[in-house]
């Protein structure tokens, strides 16, 4: 008895293997992409926490700033970089960690920019 010979439809095994294979060839391709993103949020991180002390220095340095304001905002950012540390200590921020940090730091921008732009209105010149 001669069988028909099935074409251009693999069998369920090869169907199988080839499911296995491609599923192998997009595991480490998924994995390795938290990785740079991890690498990009540590450095916004960074950077942003950079460029806030900067603004509190240059605060200091113009005036615009009192010392106890001055010392109430780097206060605030070794609050943040404990936080850091501490989300970071188990190797990894989560996003959970991450969304916390990125709402401490929009709270000190906040706080920054009011404490620089807090002089009292001068009446108008008549």
């Amino acid at each position: 008895m001669n069988h028909p010979q099935r074409i251009g439809r693999p069998s369920l095994g090869l169907r199988t293997l080839l499911a296995l294979l491609a599923f192998a060839l997009f595991l480490p391709a998924a994995a390795s992409a938290a990785g740079p993103r991890q690498r990009a949020r540590k450095g916004k991180v960074n950077a942003r926490q950079a460029k806030q002390e900067r603004r509190i220095e240059q605060g200091k340095r113009s005036g615009e700033l009192t010392r106890p304001e001055a010392r109430k905002l780097e206060r605030q950012q070794k609050r943040i970089q404990r936080a850091e540390h501490r989300a970071k200590a188990d190797g990894k921020v989560t996003r959970r960690e991450a969304r916390k940090l990125d709402r401490m730091q929009d709270k000190a921008n906040r706080d920054i920019r009011r404490a620089k732009n807090n002089r009292p209105k001068r009446p108008r010149a008549r």
